[in-house]
């Protein structure tokens, strides 16, 4: 069974939304998968005037039909509603967009962290809020109107790994979804120099027990400059980054895995 067959694109109507398209395309074109798109509703907010002149139930049935039509006719050319299903709901956007994403099996959940100052605020977002919250994996990448993602031609994926209890599961994910894209992947880990070689080791060790053939790199220096910057070296096309397999009292994340997202300039998958 292919790894990932259902993709969830959340989308408010934004410019962001609009940028992320070409990237949600290229994700289901590489794997084959199919695209639905979902849109969380705010049926209680409302200006004072409106309250005055009507009961709360006709702003709310309003908000509804509004989003309704706009969500039909949203990205309509890149994602025709006859192929490409749309998803109405209501309530606190992240957590719909979580159960959404689990009630419909769906595989990858793709969404924009946004620019400027609200993309340095990403701890507080939506997108922060699903990728502490949802089971499936999630691909960000920052909000821009004049990139786009490189020729599906070029795959080139690296996936960083800090040699935890979890670096096994990261480590076969990221090299399955390669396989299935023939996609050339590397495997990247920040460490001290006179922890190099020994890291080395473990990781060669890692890497023959998941039978994956990846290139490794040791990158010198404090962690997350260290593996942006190997990063961008390797022309990567997409970092993966691997989430706590269960959500937990903290969430999924961890400090510098939101500092990774936050900060990548190219796309970043969470497994």
């Amino acid at each position: 069974m292919p790894m990932i067959e259902k993709i969830l694109f959340p989308v408010d109507f934004s410019q962001s939304c609009v940028a992320m398209a070409p990237y949600v395309k290229r994700a289901a074109d590489m794997f084959g998968a199919q695209v639905s798109l979902v849109h969380v509703c705010d049926l209680v907010s409302h200006n004072g005037f409106e309250l005055y002149v009507r009961p709360l139930q006709g702003i709310a049935d309003e908000h509804w039909c509004i989003g309704e039509d706009k969500l039909k006719s949203f990205l309509a050319s890149e994602f025709p509603p006859s192929t490409c299903a749309r998803i109405l709901r209501s309530g606190e956007a992240a957590a719909q967009i979580a159960e959404v994403a689990r009630t419909g099996g769906f595989d990858l959940i793709v969404m924009p962290t946004h620019a400027g100052r609200f993309r340095r605020m990403l701890l507080g977002s939506t997108t922060a809020k699903v990728l502490d919250d949802a089971g499936s994996m999630v691909m960000t990448t920052e909000h821009t109107e004049t990139k786009f993602p490189r020729p599906l031609e070029h795959r080139v994926w690296v996936c960083a790994i800090g040699l935890s209890q979890d670096s096994e599961r990261v480590l076969r994910l990221a090299s399955r979804a390669a396989a299935e894209v023939g996609a050339q992947l590397s495997v990247i880990h920040a460490a001290r120099e006179e922890a190099a070689l020994d890291a080395r080791r473990r990781l060669d060790e890692l890497l023959g027990k998941v039978g994956c053939g990846a290139a490794v790199e040791i990158a010198i220096g404090p962690v997350k400059e260290a593996l942006l910057d190997t990063a961008r070296r390797c022309a990567a096309d997409a970092l993966i980054l691997g989430r706590s397999p269960r959500a937990g009292a903290f969430g999924r994340l961890r400090d510098l895995t939101y500092s990774l997202i936050r900060d990548a300039p190219f796309p970043v998958l969470s497994v």
